[in-house]
């Protein structure tokens, strides 16, 4: 699973809008639906805001394993 079908994943998972998400790490939803479409990748400070908004580390957001 890439980092951008992650992002869908997750937010479908827990019945979401874009704007929900957008709105609680501080980004513009244009910015996360970016994201999403895989068209762009998030700063570091985004991915630790989605990383603690989803719960999970920055690994298991990026679908990282050893």
């Amino acid at each position: 699973m890439t980092f951008s079908e992650h992002l869908l994943y997750l937010r479908e998972k827990r019945g979401l809008k874009q704007t929900d998400v957008a709105v609680a790490i501080g980004i513009t939803e244009r910015g996360y639906r970016n994201y999403e479409r895989g068209s762009r990748e998030p700063a570091l400070s985004t991915l630790i805001a989605l990383a603690d908004f989803y719960d999970l580390s920055l690994d298991e957001l990026v679908c990282r394993e050893r």
